[in-house]
């Protein structure tokens, strides 16, 4: 929805709006706000409301902490959620800004929102005039202690698409979409995915940054419904050894400067564009190097392994669930990519400007083009793979690392700030992790050796 400032001072005004937050998104994909109260309206209004990025990690040193919220008037929102006993809170998305040499304020290089803004910047030159985005985020539902820590207990016993008194979590998940409905949120479907626990809700595709803000909503509101109902919802990508982990497939598609899809062609054998085989291509050529933005965290990995559905080999078809791109079957202004190995801990800013950045290069024509694989890639070996060209993707987060290093095109994309920050702080997490013993080495090696 499209804001005024009058309108927003009119609305403040007649829901006696008490709190605002100031919402931006870290380079780790962590929700952030500065909460101030509606006193100081006039100053979010104006772009004046400071903090010190100095504090948040992946922004910036401490001699150069200032850093300023620009609030998108759209994104204003009443958190009708939230506990309203000390006065409704509303809230803002904003995009960071940092203080430039002529005293005004210039956009900052390591806000998430701001590298997917200028990735769209980028697409744009290219005459496309919207880069359409829908996100099917899982997640897991455990039940609290008795201190309120979450536990890995499941709360439902329930398979794909069950129903109570299988899925136990129903009520919840319903209270959820609820919750969604009534902030805007078209809510497609909701369902209890494969894994005990596991839950899925879609919501209608939007532009990529307006989808992007969506996640971040959503997951908000989902941690806080949860909680009310007594469980921890988490969007861990494997929190439970031995059954499916929790993925986000991204279905994304272009459109033209005169509103079609850049991806459909009825004149094809699969309806499909040279514009979409090319998009393909580039996304397939640098799905090792952007693995590192959809996959970030070491847990990333024990979800992409084969026998739990998610797509490990680097590859696409239209009607074979076992490969990493998936073309759906509605065609027309639905034609649509679904990249499925995209995981709920990436950066959604992030990982849509990876995604955007590798099929466009696709379409500049730096990519080889790839045939649909309709072979079970599960059921294969490395060298009946290897024989048709499907190569799998980083097996761990430091192979990620280091096909990210190598691929300059999603680099670019990101940008040398956040490309720098990255690597610092994942490399330090993998460090971390190669440190660790794990209760799995225990069992198997104490005794044995």
């Amino acid at each position: 929805m499209s804001y005024t400032k009058d309108e927003i001072r009119r609305i403040c005004k007649e829901e006696n709006i008490r709190y605002i937050r100031m919402q931006f998104t870290d380079m780790m994909g962590m929700l952030k706000n500065v909460e101030i109260p509606i006193t100081r309206l006039e100053d979010a209004l104006n772009n004046e409301v400071m903090f010190d990025g100095s504090s948040i990690e992946g922004f910036v040193r401490i001699y150069e902490a200032d850093m300023f919220l620009h609030p998108d008037l759209d994104t204003f929102l009443i958190l009708n959620w939230e506990d309203n006993s000390y006065g409704k809170v509303a809230r803002f998305i904003c995009d960071v800004y940092r203080p430039g040499h002529d005293g005004n304020h210039v956009p900052f290089e390591g806000d998430p929102r701001g590298v997917l803004k200028r990735n769209l910047e980028e697409m744009k030159k290219m005459g496309y005039s919207s880069f359409n985005v829908g996100v099917e985020p899982e997640f897991f539902l455990f039940k609290l202690d008795t201190k309120g820590n979450p536990t890995l207990e499941f709360n439902d016993y329930g398979g794909y698409f069950d129903i109570s008194p299988m899925d136990s979590a129903e009520d919840c998940r319903r209270d959820i979409v609820l919750a969604l409905q009534n902030i805007g949120f078209t809510i497609e479907a909701a369902h209890h995915e494969v894994s005990t626990g596991q839950h899925e809700i879609n919501f209608k595709f939007d532009s990529a940054v307006e989808a992007c803000d969506n996640v971040q909503t959503f997951k908000l509101v989902v941690k806080n419904i949860a909680r009310r109902h007594g469980l921890h919802a988490t969007f861990m990508p494997k929190p439970v050894e031995g059954i499916n982990g929790s993925g986000m497939h991204v279905n994304c598609s272009l459109l033209t400067q005169d509103g079609k899809n850049a991806f459909y062609d009825s004149t094809t054998k699969n309806q499909l564009s040279s514009t979409a085989i090319d998009w393909i291509a580039g996304i397939l050529a640098h799905a090792k190097g952007f693995c590192f933005i959809t996959n970030p965290i070491v847990n990333s990995y024990k979800r992409i392994v084969p026998g739990f559905e998610a797509p490990c080999y680097i590859s696409w078809s239209d009607s074979n669930r076992s490969t990493m791109i998936r073309i759906p079957a509605a065609r027309g202004m639905k034609t649509r990519t679904e990249v499925r190995s995209v995981d709920v801990a990436a950066n959604p800013y992030l990982a849509i400007s990876a995604i955007l950045a590798a099929g466009l290069d696709g379409i500049k024509g730096h990519c080889e083009k790839k045939n649909a694989v309709y072979e079970n890639l599960f059921a294969l070996t490395d060298a009946e793979r290897n024989a048709i060209g499907v190569s799998s993707l980083p097996a761990n987060l430091n192979e990620a690392i280091q096909e990210f290093a190598k691929d300059n095109c999603i680099k670019e994309a990101m940008g040398s700030h956040i490309t720098q920050k990255l690597i610092e702080a994942k490399t330090m997490e993998w460090n971390d992790y190669r440190r660790h013993v794990s209760e799995w080495e225990i069992k198997r090696y104490l005794e044995r050796y």
